[in-house]
C-alpha cells in the first residue's frame, strides 16, 4: 500500500476511497466531536489522554462507537504505523479522530429504512506542515481580539472538543482582515479572555503563568503538559479570569496546542507584548518540552520548513 490509510466505520481503507455520506450529521448539522494527536519520532504523544477526552465528549453527546478505549488505541496505533512509513524520517504526523451521530434519517429516507444507525467514526493522518509555524516560532505570532464571542457554556460545554466551529471561523476571518498572518483571540460574553480557534492562550505576569479558567475553554492536553513543565521548572501556574487589558499588558504570552506545542505571542491588536520578542519563560518551556521528548522539537520545525521550501523550488 503506497497511499495513507483511513480508519473509517471500523475498517482500514485507502485514503482515496474514504468518503462520508452527504447525509451524515457531521455535515448536515456540524455535530462532531474530535481529537487531534501528533507524533514524536512517529509515535503518538499522549494517546491515552486524547482518547480519554474523546470518550468524555462522546458520553456527553451520547455516542456509542462500540469500541473500548483499548481497542481504539490499538487501531489508531496501527494506522499511525502504516502511514508513518510513507513520510520522511524527519517528518511527523497529525492524527485526527472525529465522531458524528451518523446519517440524518430524514435526509437518507428510504435508503436508511431498517438500518441500525450508529455513529460515524473516522481517523486519518496528515504530515505536519512545519512551514506554517517556523517563522512565528522565531518572531512570535500576532493575535487580534475579535468582536465574535466564544460560544457560552450555557449552549454546550466548552470542555468537549467539537467541530461546530462557525464562531472560530468568523473570528479568524475578522482577524485576517487586520493582518493576513494573524489569528483571533476570543472573549466570552463577560469580556474574559478564552482561547484561539486552535489553541489555549496563556500569559505571564511577574514570573507566573496565568491561564483562563476552564469555564469557557477546552482543557487542552498541551496546556496540561505546560502545567507539568512549569512545575518541573519551578514556575508558578495560576488559573483565573482576566481581560484583554491584562493580556495586552502581560510580560509574555503564548499559545499551546498539539501540532506545534508552544508558540510565543508577541503582539495583540498590534500592541507589542513585553519586549515584542519571544520571552524567557516561553523559551524555557520550549527547551523543557524538547528535553521531554528527547530531541530539539523547534529545530525540527525550522529544518523541516527549510527542507520543504527547498523541495518546492
Amino acid at each position: 500500500m503506497t497511499e495513507p490509510l483511513v480508519f473509517l466505520k471500523g475498517e482500514m481503507v485507502p485514503a482515496s476511497q474514504a468518503h462520508l455520506n452527504i447525509y451524515d450529521q457531521g455535515i448536515v448539522l456540524g455535530a462532531t466531536v474530535t481529537e487531534m494527536i501528533r507524533t514524536f519520532r512517529h509515535q503518538p504523544f499522549r494517546l491515552k489522554e486524547h482518547i480519554d477526552r474523546l470518550f468524555r465528549s462522546m458520553k456527553y453527546m451520547e455516542f456509542d462507537i462500540q469500541l473500548t478505549r483499548e481497542n481504539l488505541a490499538t487501531r489508531l496505533t496501527e494506522l499511525v504505523q502504516h502511514n508513518a512509513g510513507l513520510i520522511e524520517q524527519d517528518d511527523e504526523l497529525g492524527l485526527v479522530i472525529f465522531v458524528t451521530p451518523g446519517e440524518n434519517l430524514m435526509y437518507a429516507g428510504s435508503a436508511a429504512a431498517g438500518v441500525n444507525m450508529v455513529p460515524t467514526l473516522c481517523a486519518h493522518t496528515f504530515p505536519l506542515p512545519f512551514e506554517f509555524w517556523a517563522e512565528k516560532m522565531q518572531t512570535g505570532s500576532h493575535l487580534v481580539i475579535s468582536s465574535t464571542r466564544h460560544v457560552p457554556p450555557q449552549c454546550y460545554h466548552p470542555n468537549m472538543k467539537y467541530r461546530s466551529r462557525m464562531h472560530y471561523y468568523l473570528a479568524d476571518l475578522e482577524a485576517r482582515k487586520v493582518d493576513p498572518q494573524a489569528a483571533a483571540l476570543l472573549l466570552d460574553l463577560n469580556g474574559n479572555v478564552t482561547e484561539t480557534s486552535g489553541a489555549n492562550f496563556l500569559i505571564v505576569e511577574g514570573g507566573t503563568i496565568v491561564s483562563p479558567t476552564l469555564t469557557n475553554t477546552l482543557p487542552g492536553v498541551s496546556r496540561q503538559v505546560v502545567i507539568e513543565l512549569a512545575d518541573e521548572l519551578g514556575i508558578p501556574f495560576e488559573v483565573r479570569d482576566f481581560q484583554s487589558f491584562q493580556a495586552i499588558n502581560a510580560d509574555e504570552a503564548m499559545t499551546t496546542t498539539t501540532p506545534y506545542c508552544v508558540m510565543p505571542v508577541t503582539s495583540i491588536n498590534k500592541h507589542a507584548i513585553g519586549s515584542g520578542k519571544p520571552g524567557p519563560i516561553v523559551q524555557q518551556l520550549q527547551e523543557a518540552w524538547s528535553k521531554k521528548i528527547g530531541y530539539d522539537l523547534f529545530a525540527q520545525i525550522q529544518n523541516g520548513a527549510t527542507r520543504r521550501t527547498a523541495a518546492r523550488t
